[in-house]
């Protein structure tokens, strides 16, 4: 099985170009570990598609499969373009939640950036929720995703470690939750934390970076009108509401390395 390893702002996954394999989950288990497998937050495979350019799926490290990611599917604009599937700078994906666009930013045959439709984003009335005696406001956002944003002050921002398990299996998610704590910052700018649903903490999450900027222009803490900066653990991504009310989110996609590993004995 041949694959390249690819991270967006420090949010990796193992792509593959063809057919989804068999096992596929208890493969993303097995080689996500990054202690006794090749080390990601889960696979992705570039497949066919009967209604866009290509399609994608997404397994998380614990197997299960993901509805859309921000990160990875601006890695898998690059890796479309950088190795040769299509020389299309504007290329159409298939996810599960649905069709997004992506730009492709190109100089000199080199993919420096991608801007990807996240489509319209579903922020509903803030919900209270007890964990360990503690209650916590959260705002429940659609970006295909579910997503708990919760906005705190600057110390909170480690609450991901210590909570993040408990609110994503919390009796309100039944089908669990990615939980997002968010500091607004004097200058407007978001600092956020990230507790992944099947993944835990990752240095950075797309979906839940703009689940976040729609929560924050939706509770009116920072202005609709202007791109909105989201700092993660592993960088920065920015979004702009457009006028139709959708969110454009622009952000860097970067190859590790090439590798092929024998299937006999991974699993």
């Amino acid at each position: 099985m041949k694959f390249t390893k690819m991270q967006g702002l420090g949010n990796d996954y193992l792509y593959f170009h063809g057919e989804v394999p068999a096992d596929v989950s208890k493969l993303s288990v097995r080689l996500s570990d990054r202690h006794y497998g090749i080390g990601s937050d889960g696979l992705v495979s570039i497949t066919a598609s009967e209604t866009a350019d290509y399609g994608m799926r997404i397994f998380n490290a614990d197997g299960s499969e993901a509805m859309m990611c921000g990160n990875g599917i601006r890695c898998v604009g690059r890796y479309i373009y950088e190795k040769g599937l299509s020389d299309k700078t504007d290329l159409t994906i298939e996810t599960r939640s649905g069709i997004r666009g992506l730009h492709l930013h190109v100089s000199q045959g080199k993919v420096t950036a991608v801007s990807v439709n996240m489509g319209k984003v579903s922020v509903s009335p803030p919900e209270v929720i007890t964990v360990k005696g503690r209650e916590y406001t959260l705002y429940p956002v659609s970006t295909g995703n579910p997503h708990a944003v919760i906005f705190t002050d600057e110390e909170g921002l480690s609450l991901p470690e210590k909570t993040g398990s408990l609110i994503e299996h919390h009796p309100m998610f039944p089908d669990g939750v990615n939980c997002e704590f968010v500091f607004v910052k004097a200058d407007g700018s978001l600092r956020m934390r990230v507790w992944e649903r099947g993944s835990g903490v990752t240095m950075a999450c797309g979906t839940g970076a703009c689940a976040s900027a729609a929560a924050a222009v939706f509770t009116g803490r920072v202005p609709g009108d202007r791109p909105v900066s989201v700092e993660l653990d592993g960088g920065i991504l920015e979004f702009i509401k457009e006028e139709n009310g959708e969110f454009r989110m622009k952000g860097p996609a970067e190859f590790v390395f090439d590798a092929e590993i024998q299937m006999e004995g991974v699993m």
